[in-house]
């Protein structure tokens, strides 16, 4: 009989996942590892990644065609190119880094572990209305996408420290001598500017971060638990979903950029930029930087994101 039961066991479970998880079976990991394991990934993905993150985003605020390695080099290093030896000019790299550590550690937090509190919110409440629309197959890759929207537009919350960021990487004359309590009581709410579409980018790119991911699982790997992935298969969900959100995002990531790493007393509104950018430089001005963003970004969201996935499950079984 336990030989048949065996079978049984094993018959059942691969009719189970060819009928494709439901909306209402997650995984369910304690605050305490889902804080910790979104954090670590924060903290480490600042560590590595800070200098790659500086040279993209100026040269997405760059308005000027790039002809000579010089001028390439001015663009990136600013006014310190003419620095001798590299690894001087390298550390020129980490400007804003106390506003980077603020913003990436609180925004890893937020997102990687707040999307699982959001999931399951969904799949509690609404996990029956998931399975009845997309089916059981396919319901559950489509609510943790839709969970990582939700959570991607109220990010817009920790906006002032991304601000401040960009600027200190883009723009940093914009600051003249003062203080961050200086700027924050001179500039109030003035450094959620542009908030509309940081929202805008979010939601898509959000969605597609971690409905990409779940897909790769759900559908390439065939699992049902997510967090039984193995190294290597949140490897590869994480390069999916980390793709797919930065092609998704690129347009509206460009006019952010544009629009934050403005002067203080600047007011050119989003709708403004975008016309300019299509009527002086062209289409493809709105995917300016993806290449980079793809090869040096594009690792970053990857490594950082697949470290979350590993290590909430991990810090779950520990604690």
């Amino acid at each position: 009989m336990a030989p048949q039961t065996e079978v049984g066991a094993k018959a059942a479970k691969v009719a189970a996942v060819a009928a494709g998880a439901s909306a209402k079976d997650v995984e369910r990991e304690s605050a305490s590892a889902r804080l910790l394991g979104a954090g670590s990934a924060g903290i480490a993905e600042l560590l590595v990644f800070h200098p790659v993150d500086t040279i993209a985003k100026r040269l997405m605020s760059n308005q000027n065609r790039i002809t000579s390695a010089s001028q390439l080099n001015t663009v990136i290093f600013k006014s310190h190119a003419a620095d001798p030896g590299f690894v001087r000019r390298f550390f020129t790299l980490f400007p804003g880094l106390g506003y980077a550590a603020a913003y990436k550690v609180l925004q890893r937090i937020y997102k990687y572990g707040g999307q699982p509190f959001v999931r399951d919110y969904l799949s509690t409440r609404h996990g029956g209305t998931f399975d009845a629309t997309f089916g059981k197959g396919n319901s559950k890759a489509m609510m943790h996408a839709t969970a990582g929207s939700m959570i991607g537009v109220g990010e817009i919350v920790l906006l002032p420290l991304d601000v401040l960021k960009i600027k200190r990487q883009t723009n940093p004359e914009a600051f003249r001598g003062r203080g961050v309590l200086r700027i924050v009581g001179d500039e109030g709410f003035g450094l959620y500017r542009g908030w509309g579409w940081t929202a805008a980018r979010n939601a898509p790119g959000s969605f597609a971060l971690f409905g990409g991911s779940a897909a790769a699982k759900q559908y390439l790997f065939k699992l049902e638990d997510y967090n039984s992935a193995s190294w290597f298969q949140n490897f590869v969900a994480s390069i999916a979903g980390s793709s797919a959100s930065l092609i998704v995002s690129a347009p509206l990531d460009v006019v952010k950029t544009r629009i934050q790493n403005q002067n203080f007393e600047s007011k050119e509104s989003g709708m403004k930029i975008i016309a300019r950018m299509a009527r002086v430089e062209g289409p493809t001005s709105f995917f300016k930087g993806l290449v980079p963003k793809l090869l040096m970004t594009g690792p970053k969201l990857t490594f950082s994101f697949w470290l979350a996935q590993t290590l909430i499950p991990a810090f779950n079984k520990v604690l």
